[in-house]
């Protein structure tokens, strides 16, 4: 994640004057059925690069890439939550039942913690292609938006049982 840092570190004024609203990802994910929904991602980026004085550059383009990228990892982070929540209480009503089966709330841990390890290479590998160049950064953050939204989108879809 150090690119990630340097990649923020390069936009602090680009963040202040990003004209950035999630209501364009929002209205999307409304509208297309479940198996449409990743096509929503990157809806507001693009819009906020072209609302934005100079979002079609490299700066401009990582603070909006930067904007959606928070939109979806806080989107992650509740559905995660929930889920957390939903594995605890079914592994909970399972140890009461004494089943000696195999407890989802590890997996579902040990899932994410694999899921983030496999982000942070396809986007370092994402990242590597640009040689150094300035586009490196747009491009990474292009990546951890996509796949944060895909994750955050997949954690949602997910239900235990008849929950």
């Amino acid at each position: 994640m150090r690119w990630l840092l340097i990649c923020l570190l390069a936009f602090p004024a680009a963040a202040q004057d990003v004209v950035f609203d999630p209501e364009m990802t929002e209205q999307c994910l409304g509208i297309v059925a479940e198996d449409e929904q990743r096509s929503c991602i990157g809806r507001s980026a693009s819009d906020c690069m072209k609302e934005t004085e100079g979002g079609e550059s490299t700066v401009g383009m990582g603070g909006c890439l930067e904007a959606e990228l928070t939109y979806w990892d806080d989107r992650l982070n509740a559905e995660y939550a929930r889920l957390q929540a939903e594995t605890e209480r079914r592994d909970a009503e399972l140890a009461e039942l004494e089943n000696t089966g195999p407890r989802i709330a590890p997996t579902l841990r040990e899932m994410q913690r694999q899921w983030i390890a496999f982000r942070d290479a396809t986007c370092d590998f994402e990242r590597a292609q640009w040689g150094g160049g300035t586009g490196g950064g747009p491009a990474t953050l292009a990546c951890l938006m996509r796949l944060t939204g895909e994750q955050a989108l997949y954690l949602s879809t997910q239900r235990l049982g008849n929950e």
